[in-house]
């Protein structure tokens, strides 16, 4: 499988290829709209608009399988997205990136790149801390740790790095204008 062969459902159920995206640069993230990193809407925000022209998509897979912090239907979810954040790109529906009910995108995703860590500071360290309750081998394995993670997809397709939520959004930015 590569990234262009999935299909996701749209916040209205419907088949969303990814092939639509062939040839663009595509940062797929796992939202939530109840977190403390909800607020990384507004900076995604403003990187769909700044690049969006040169061929930069989002694609939004809003996720309730952390701390329950995405609660609404589809409709709630996308409502307050555009409302609070005037989000414009791509939103799917909500599905779950661990798990056994994981969409096979994210299957592939994790394959590609696994967790490296949450960087320095004092995020990283709160984020560290509250893993090591849930999971004590949380370092060792590829899931997703929390909503905001961020896989960055270049034009062929190759997922090129991976973000966790704590990753300074510049440095995001950076990535993403660096293969445009």
């Amino acid at each position: 499988m590569a990234f262009y062969d999935f299909t996701l459902k749209d916040r209205f159920g419907n088949d969303f290829a990814l092939e639509a995206f062939r040839g663009k640069v595509v940062l797929v993230v796992n939202t939530a709209t109840g977190c403390g990193f909800t607020p990384q809407y507004k900076p995604l925000e403003e990187m769909y608009e700044k690049y969006h022209e040169q061929g930069f998509e989002i694609l939004d897979i809003p996720c309730n399988q952390f701390a329950g912090q995405t609660p609404g239907t589809d409709e709630e979810i996308h409502e307050f997205c555009t409302l609070r954040f005037n989000t414009q790109f791509a939103q799917m529906k909500k599905s779950d990136v661990n798990g056994e009910n994981e969409l096979p995108l994210y299957t592939w995703l994790k394959s590609q790149k696994g967790f490296e860590g949450f960087g320095k500071g004092p995020m990283a360290l709160a984020m560290s801390a509250m893993l090591k309750k849930l999971d004590k081998d949380y370092k060792n394995n590829p899931n997703i740790k929390w909503n905001f993670t961020k896989f960055l997809v270049d034009r062929e397709g190759n997922v090129v790095a991976r973000f966790e939520p704590t990753a300074n959004m510049t440095k995001v930015e950076e990535a993403v204008a660096a293969l445009l």
